[in-house]
């Protein structure tokens, strides 16, 4: 009798579209992996970014750099960005467009409201 432990598999049946098998042979073919490992890798792979998104503050991560491409970003929004924020607007054909500096701050009573 064999020492090692003893493997228990559950056989799954899954239906690909065309594009999904073709995907999933390139992937086995570029890994040089059985297309059953990769959808295995795949498995693990997402349960555990699903646990890592769950974790407190992980969807920062996401945010950063996301602007960076954008040519209507200003280079000091992260500096100024109240002002960004709060300043006086007006419409544009198609846009917003700040039209001066930070806006003032709106009227309070003495609680601060």
């Amino acid at each position: 009798m064999s020492t090692s432990p003893r493997r228990v598999r559950e056989p799954v049946q899954a239906y690909l579209g065309a594009e999904d098998a073709e995907l999933l042979a390139s992937l086995a073919t570029r890994m040089s992996l059985s297309k059953a490992e990769v959808i295995r890798q795949g498995i693990r792979r997402l349960a555990q970014e699903l646990e890592l998104a769950a974790q407190p503050g992980a969807g920062i991560s996401a945010l950063l750099g996301a602007l960076d491409a954008s040519p209507d970003v200003p280079i000091d929004l992260a500096a100024r960005h109240d002002e960004y924020l709060y300043a006086e607007r007006v419409e544009a054909p198609g846009r917003l467009r700040r039209v001066s500096g930070p806006a003032q701050p709106a009227d309070r009573d003495d609680s601060g409201r």
